[in-house]
């Protein structure tokens, strides 16, 4: 695959460790991101900056590039679509349609008979207030928000009362089960029926943020098996091709409900890099390259810690052990909440 290209929208960290992983099968990628200075311009090949409705420039990457893909879902549909008629995309763009809106989401889920938190639109301050059996409950942004941005959690119904919300966007409310963890499945899937699938990884999050990730999760069997099949199921449902995470809430009953699905690669799975033989980002880029799946296997258990804002600073000039793995996003500006790199650390 030497001659082969990949364009990559976004230049995130996601977009960073996409390009390491074609650099490891010998393929070229072109990242096009509208952040001057996104830190993937320092493992891709090439890089382009531009804003998403910059046509000449869409052009001119689209030139470039043998495959596309993206590593954040949040890209305009009409630029996914308009790359899309010159470039095949994968994950198809129609998915993000779907995925990009939490109450969509939600519901293309349910109507394929996957469990999910109880939820309901909200649209306006008297929808809100008359959404009482709902609470205690998350309030989240139909659209964008992450990492915690554009969520509000509602504990009780005089919380209602204090909430300011500018209804200009589109809300979800998604009653609160009473967790006790959280876990997330990554798949890739190559083709129909055809599969390689990550043992489940368990999460901590701090402030809404993923803080820690390990493998394997402290889990029975049957809920091993069942969020697998149902990582497969989704998949297959969505014509999905690529890697792809599916994240999960597990109540104190051991009910399994699915929160989110995320058409990428995902920050949950970096410690794929370390723990298994090919890591999400590899099989991606096999995946929408349509190379041959190789069988994926777990090497080490492994835990992986995200470096939040001035975190970082302490592991740039640490001596590591020979068992961990330090990873700068080389983010040109430390900010508080902004994940700076990461760190695993595997069982040998």
């Amino acid at each position: 695959m030497s001659n082969t290209t990949i364009g990559i929208i976004g230049g995130g960290q996601l977009g960073s460790m996409l390009s390491s992983g074609a650099k490891n099968l010998n393929i070229k990628t072109v990242v096009i991101s509208d952040d001057k200075d996104a830190p993937a311009q320092f493992f891709a090949d090439e890089f382009i900056f531009c804003k998403y409705d910059d046509d000449l420039k869409i052009q001119e990457f689209c030139n470039k590039v043998d495959f596309v893909t993206f590593e954040f879902e949040n890209i305009p549909y009409s630029t996914l679509s308009k790359i899309n008629e010159i470039k095949k995309i994968n994950p198809k763009p129609s998915i993000n349609k779907i995925l990009q809106n939490r109450l969509n989401e939600k519901d293309f889920l349910n109507n394929n008979n996957i469990r999910t938190t109880s939820y309901i639109s909200v649209k306006n301050e008297s929808e809100l207030k008359s959404s009482k059996d709902f609470i205690p409950g998350i309030l989240k942004t139909c659209t964008l928000g992450y990492d915690g941005k554009g969520q509000y959690k509602i504990n009780n119904e005089k919380e209602l009362d204090n909430l300011k919300i500018n209804f200009e966007n589109n809300y979800i409310l998604e009653k609160l089960v009473k967790l006790k963890k959280e876990i997330s499945v990554i798949i890739t899937r190559f083709g129909p029926q055809e599969y390689e699938i990550y043992d489940p990884i368990e999460n901590v999050h701090e402030d809404q943020i993923l803080k820690y990730s390990k493998i394997p999760a402290e889990i029975n069997e049957n809920l091993f098996n069942q969020s697998k099949e149902c990582a497969m199921h989704i998949a297959e449902e969505l014509g999905y091709i690529g890697s792809m995470c599916v994240e999960y809430f597990i109540d104190k009953n051991e009910n399994l409900y699915v929160n989110e699905i995320a058409p990428r690669v995902h920050n949950s799975g970096h410690l794929t890099i370390n723990a298994y033989n090919v890591s999400q980002f590899e099989n991606h880029i096999r995946a929408i390259c349509g190379l041959n799946k190789v069988e994926t296997k777990k090497l080490y258990n492994a835990k992986m810690v995200n470096l939040i804002g001035e975190d970082i600073l302490v592991y740039r000039n640490k001596k590591l052990k020979d068992n961990e793995f330090f990873f700068d996003y080389l983010k040109n500006t430390i900010k508080e909440n902004r994940k700076m790199g990461h760190l695993t650390v595997i069982e040998k």
